[in-house]
């Protein structure tokens, strides 16, 4: 079955922020490669600490992770993640027999963690669980109640929320510790301010306000307009992650040179509350033409190689000539 995520992480939020752990438990784990459980920690979307079945260690992902490594809550969350591994093989054995399948390939998920809105200080908490890809239990956070998503969930749906004593747990988890350790993560990771780059591949071409290397997500790019804030023919790309856990955003311009050498346009880039920016002038513009040129330059090479073969194909004919 497949692997299939629950939460959508929304990056377009400022100032929100969300904190979330991820089991997985895959039976018919002789495939290679494919982990029996493994846990993984997300801040924000960044991978922060990992687990599987086969390291059997809690692993921090980040550098700044590395200094809880050595705690107490370390070594629980460690134990826990071993619990897990065991309580999931049993539970997916358990699923396969309610669901009435084969022994094949199948994926018991959970997922769980909150979201923080550091303006209004609201939270709100989640866990759900599923099944090959689906939707299995969800607890209602403010409820305390789980509510089963198929019929066959019904059974554990009954079960847990009979005890009394793990709701409880729960109620203090999503109340108090998911968001102390949010807020406490938050403040340990480093933020890294966007580099700034005015791209354009030729003179008559769109020019593109681009920043890279930042973290956290949250960013607005604005382009001005003589000092005012300036949407016509601008257009937003999509917020991409870089491969060392960053992000990079491109913001484009469409207007002809003449346009901006007659008005000033500036792009400004706030994050953090840092603000950064650049005039929109010919000497700030990095240019994409670089292809082009090398394509020019290898053309004109390959001209003044042929003038020169000709130039000695005729020499050496009059001196083939000469000789008789």
């Amino acid at each position: 079955g497949p692997i299939m995520l629950f939460h959508v992480f929304n990056f377009s939020q400022c100032v929100s922020h969300t904190f979330t752990t991820l089991y997985t438990g895959i039976n018919g784990h002789t495939i290679a490669g494919i982990r029996e459980f493994s846990a993984v920690t997300t801040l924000d979307g960044r991978q922060i600490d990992y687990y599987d079945s086969e390291i059997k260690e809690l692993i921090p992902r980040q550098d700044w992770m590395k200094e809880f490594a050595s705690t107490d809550t370390w070594k629980q969350d460690t134990e826990i993640r071993q619990q897990v591994q065991q309580i999931y093989k049993n539970n997916i054995h358990v699923l396969i027999e309610r669901f009435n399948q084969s022994h094949g390939v199948h994926t018991y998920q959970r997922m769980y963690g909150c979201d923080w809105d550091d303006q209004t200080g609201a939270s709100e908490g989640f866990n759900q669980y599923g099944y090959d890809g689906e939707d299995y239990v969800t607890l209602d956070v403010k409820l305390l109640r789980y509510m089963a998503a198929v019929p066959q969930g019904i059974i554990t749906m009954l079960k847990w929320n009979n005890d009394r004593a793990q709701l409880e747990l729960l109620r203090q988890y999503y109340q108090h510790e998911c968001v102390h350790w949010l807020k406490q993560f938050l403040t340990s990771t480093e933020n890294k301010t966007p580099e700034l780059s005015l791209l354009q591949k030729n003179f008559s071409s769109p020019v593109e306000c681009h920043i890279t290397g930042f973290y956290p997500a949250a960013v607005t790019i604005t382009w001005l307009k003589n000092g005012q804030e300036h949407y016509e023919d601008v257009d937003f790309g999509d917020l991409l992650p870089n491969m060392d856990g960053t992000f990079q955003k491109t913001v484009t311009l469409t207007v002809f040179p003449d346009e901006w050498k007659k008005n000033q346009y500036v792009c400004v880039v706030e994050h953090e509350g840092n603000t950064i920016q650049k005039i929109l002038r010919k000497d700030e513009i990095k240019s994409n033409n670089s292809k082009f040129l090398i394509v020019w330059y290898s053309v004109f090479i390959v001209v003044i190689l042929f003038r020169i073969f000709i130039i000695l194909y005729v020499y050496m004919s009059f001196s083939d000539l000469s000789l008789n």
